[in-house]
């Protein structure tokens, strides 16, 4: 009996300190020594619990809910492999800074190396990819102990949240019997010391000195000729920050689609959202040269973009980054400032004159709508395109949706055709580590949280986590997936991979040659192959809530597709260099 109250009021008190430090979900993957720990988290009335079996797409999932919310989401599995599958979500949590706290269970320390089943090394087992890592003490009910229990928990979500957020990783080993003591369920969560919460952690923000501030703003000041860069950010009150500074300024805004600036009600003047095609064409690039730049969040999906900041290496550059990391992977920055993004931009802001006008500026502007008005060709096409559907979207998604779009050429055609618009629709996309793996998962994870909720996807990437469906069919998640079939890898067509043919098909355009509806069949789903336009338009448009699984698939060929965009591309780029030539 001591063994069974050991292991009780240890893991009651770890996780009534999670739920006192606002966490309150978890994504627990059955296994039997994970039981204490499972049992007690699904006994705690302010503790969410999702179960999922597969745990790589279990991790995943409560990445997605970590996504939507801002606040740390455990995540709970068993020793062994189990613990290792979770390694794709931690790595792509950790770079895209989202709170985790991970909890393997785990073998005694006497059953290590000694060849005992399920047993791995679990120790500092996702190395650098998690923020701090915990090999808890064995459970026992002294006070100390519980106090030890409750000061790891804390530290833990402080440690997930702190900027820049990211995973954490407790390990607990467990020894037999693993069943703890429900029976007082009245007490089995009350404290008896510091019942509220044993230690509250206080997060601070980075930020410069005044003078520090000052010595920006003078520099900016000297030049009209700046951009600012945005990237992917998630603070909500970023938006009218930046927007206030880049009005001051007279500076173009540079927003990528996961900057949360290209929809909103906020005023977008300044925001440029065209820039991934007219930045391909060199009279442009020639015109718009930049002496300063002023970049926030994380690197920018385009590569047309990243080219353009490599030739402009002797422009002054700031990288302004609240949770203190080097995002610099081309060397450019002349100034990292880590500094709160919100509080940079208030404080700039304070320390300059307002300019009336920008010749710059406009010329950013002018360009920025002529590529629209090329680019917006493309809906006159009648056959189905992938570009076309990200051209169409941003008019049929309702209001504050939330669309999720995977990597590979989602991804980059949103970039390209998803423009400004007054719906505040959330974007989100995993491009921590760049991956096709886990992206229904994540999606169904802010499907949680957030609806109407949309994802739009190629075939490989919803091949890859076919398994990440369940959770629609368990938890009666609507959505609604748009999925874009080409039957293969099509962002190769793109690279120069696919200039040697003899080998390309096998190695890099890997036709899945799959039939689909069986699979969203098999999750209680409806399934749909769009014909034409008109049925496209007409499946979107029909109501989502409560209709769980839906999948519209759009059949679309990899070479048409690298054909429409080499031609949008050049005739944007001809429009432009006349333009500019004045002819």
């Amino acid at each position: 009996m001591k063994h069974q109250e050991n292991i009780t009021a240890y893991l009651a008190a770890f996780v009534s300190e999670l739920v006192n430090c606002g966490v309150t979900q978890v994504v627990v993957s059955p296994g039997s020594r994970s039981t204490p720990l499972a049992m007690l988290l699904a006994e705690h009335p302010g503790m969410h619990v999702h179960v999922h079996v597969d745990e790589r797409s279990a991790a995943f999932f409560g990445l997605g809910i970590a996504k939507a919310t801002g606040d740390p989401t455990a995540i709970l599995c068993t020793s062994g492999t189990a613990a290792a599958n979770y390694f794709p979500a931690i790595v792509e949590a950790n770079l895209s800074r989202v709170p985790l706290i991970v909890l393997t269970g785990d073998r005694p320390h006497e059953l290590r190396d000694v060849g005992a089943p399920q047993a791995i090394d679990q120790i500092h087992l996702y190395g650098k990819h998690v923020k701090w890592f915990v090999e808890m003490a064995p459970p026992e009910s002294s006070v100390e102990m519980v106090r030890y229990a409750r000061t790891v928990g804390a530290r833990a979500v402080a440690t997930a949240l702190h900027s820049p957020a990211g995973p954490v990783h407790l390990n607990f080993p467990f020894r037999e019997p693993l069943i703890p003591n429900l029976e007082n369920k009245k007490s089995l969560f009350q404290m008896t010391e510091r019942e509220k919460g044993y230690v509250g952690v206080e997060l601070g923000k980075l930020q410069l000195s005044d003078g520090e501030y000052r010595h920006v703003a003078e520099a900016v000041s000297c030049t009209k000729k700046g951009i600012i860069v945005v990237g992917a950010i998630e603070d909500p009150t970023f938006t009218e920050a930046v927007i206030e500074l880049a009005g001051k300024l007279q500076y173009p805004v540079i927003a990528d689609p996961l900057s949360q600036l290209r929809s909103g009600k906020h005023d977008k003047t300044n925001i440029i959202d065209a820039y991934d095609t007219f930045l391909r064409n060199d009279d442009a690039k020639r015109v718009m040269k930049p002496e300063v730049i002023l970049r926030f969040g994380a690197m920018p999906i385009s590569k047309a973009l990243s080219i353009f900041l490599k030739e402009n290496e002797v422009a002054t550059q700031y990288v302004i980054d609240g949770g203190g990391d080097w995002r610099d992977p081309s060397q450019l920055a002349t100034h990292m400032i880590y500094a709160d993004e919100v509080i940079f931009c208030q404080s700039i802001s304070k320390l300059v004159e307002a300019r009336e006008s920008s010749d710059y500026l406009s010329t950013w502007q002018q360009l920025n709508l002529l590529a629209k008005q090329e680019l917006n060709i493309i809906r006159d096409h009648q056959e189905l395109s992938e570009g076309k559907i990200f051209s169409l979207i941003a008019d049929l998604l309702p209001k504050k949706a939330a669309l999720f779009v995977g990597n590979s050429m989602p991804i980059r055609d949103l970039d390209t055709f998803f423009h400004n618009n007054d719906k505040s629709i959330r974007i989100f996309a995993n491009r921590g580590a760049n991956g096709i793996d886990g992206i229904v998962s994540t999606a169904l994870g802010v499907g949680t949280v957030m609806q109407p909720l949309y994802l739009v996807l190629g075939d490989l990437t919803f091949f890859h986590d076919l398994n990440g469906l369940i959770m629609s069919k368990l938890y009666q998640i609507p959505i609604r997936i748009i999925l874009i079939n080409n039957n293969g890898g099509g962002i190769f067509s793109f690279l120069p991979q696919a200039n040697y043919r003899d080998h390309y098909e096998v190695l890099f355009g890997t036709p899945l040659d799959l039939d689909f509806s069986h699979a969203v069949s098999m999750y209680n789903g409806s399934y749909r192959t769009i014909t034409d336009w008109n049925h496209f338009t007409s499946s979107f448009g029909q109501n989502l809530e409560n209709d769980g699984l839906q999948v519209l698939e759009i059949m679309t060929n990899r070479e048409d597709n690298l054909q429409e965009h080499r031609e949008l591309w050049k005739r944007v780029s001809q429009e432009i260099s006349r333009f500019l030539n004045g002819e």
